[in-house]
């Protein structure tokens, strides 16, 4: 990292970070020759913006979620950057949780046998937020917010689905907040269900999977977000890694139709993945790992997603 912006220094409330240039002139960071990337970390509504300002002063951008408002905006963006043989990437850190790792562990371990029903969660309770909301905007709705990392998940992994059902409310009633969404995509047989509600006081859980010789429970989240709210650092060991009492359950019957029940190691969650992949893209030359395709699809499924709500 060389430099930050801040538009409004009179807000700051972090320690300065040593070696790193603090300012509020944007030119300044625009027209740095030795700045290749720059990230944008700003409200959703602007991303469009300054994604569009980094690609046109010929940096690559790497933009946080959602990645913009509409699909549209995000094709545009992805023109521009092929352009100019440019990357302009969504910043999908939550490929590499913990939990949705160890998911994809399982799976391909092919103890479940052929794969029926897949669920994901994303639960809260935090009625203050939706309740403190009084109008409706399609992308400070709650698919938009939290929907676009679970279903990057899915399309990580199983790629487009053959169709999809979705459920989006207002619980709270029209003119207010989105603030609940169960999507199912179907996959051939397979049924991946995408859960999450502001009024859940008990969680579900992170993962269930079901296949015809057996289930799979992961009833925690990757504790990355977690340890970096207190302030535990990725320099620790330890940092987002699961203990015993966190580890799913694996249920099975083998060959012989003997049953097992076992706890499952949680693989480790590395958010920095996001960064090598892109620098691999930019310096080495290598794809990358958050495709453009993907994030267009994701886009299109949010946009149908809250299309109805008023």
């Amino acid at each position: 990292m060389k430099t930050i912006y801040q538009r409004n220094p009179a807000h700051e409330k972090w320690e300065r970070i040593p070696d790193v240039i603090y300012t509020s002139n944007l030119d300044e960071l625009l027209n740095d020759k030795e700045i290749q990337l720059i990230v944008v970390c700003t409200r959703h509504d602007s991303h469009y913006e300054y994604a569009k300002m980094v690609l046109e002063h010929n940096k690559h951008c790497l933009v946080e979620k959602p990645f913009v408002e509409t699909s549209e905006q995000a094709k545009e963006l992805f023109a521009l950057a092929e352009e100019r043989g440019l990357k302009v990437q969504a910043f999908q850190n939550r490929r590499f949780d913990s939990d949705f790792l160890t998911v994809q562990k399982i799976i391909q371990e092919g103890k479940l046998g052929d794969l029926l029903e897949l669920e994901m969660h994303y639960d809260y309770y935090r009625p203050e937020v939706p309740e403190n909301v009084h109008d409706f905007h399609p992308s400070r709705s709650y698919l938009y917010g939290h929907g676009c990392h679970t279903l990057d998940q899915v399309i990580s992994y199983f790629g487009k689905p053959d169709s999809i059902h979705y459920d989006v409310r207002q619980l709270l009633g029209p003119g207010r907040m989105n603030d609940y969404f169960d999507l199912d995509l179907y996959y051939g047989i397979l049924k991946v269900s995408v859960k999450s509600s502001y009024f859940r006081i008990k969680e579900r859980p992170s993962f269930i999977i079901h296949g015809k010789r057996g289930s799979f429970v992961k009833e925690t989240k990757d504790r990355q977000e977690e340890h970096l709210k207190y302030f535990y650092m990725p320099h620790n060991n330890d940092f987002g890694v699961d203990t015993v009492q966190h580890y799913g359950v694996l249920t099975y019957i083998d060959e012989e139709g003997t049953i097992h029940e076992e706890k499952v190691k949680s693989e480790n969650g590395d958010y920095g993945r996001v960064y090598d992949d892109l620098y691999e893209a930019i310096i080495n030359g290598g794809n990358k790992t958050i495709t453009d395709e993907q994030t267009l699809l994701q886009m299109e499924i949010l946009e149908t997603g809250i299309r109805t709500l008023k």
